[in-house]
């Protein structure tokens, strides 16, 4: 899962918070995120897990979020 995060990372660059422990947690969440959203499309089943792209897909998203909302610095 810290690949997914690091991946996602990879792809969607800018100023997150950084560090191996965050990655992980990007990654599991994103994880989470596409296991839930597939199974509400109907892609997987109950019990079935999201794959590896689905879940970057999910980290993306998690990026995405965390874009949004945090504070604007100068």
């Amino acid at each position: 899962m810290d690949v997914v995060g690091a991946v996602a990372k990879l792809i969607m660059p800018g100023n997150y918070p950084g560090g191996i422990i965050v990655t992980m947690l990007i990654g599991i969440a994103g994880s989470f995120v596409a296991t839930y959203a597939g199974r509400a499309i109907g892609w997987y089943r109950e019990g079935q897990a999201a794959g590896f792209i689905m879940s970057v897909v999910g980290a993306i998203v998690r990026l995405g979020i965390y874009h949004l909302v945090k504070p604007k610095t100068a």
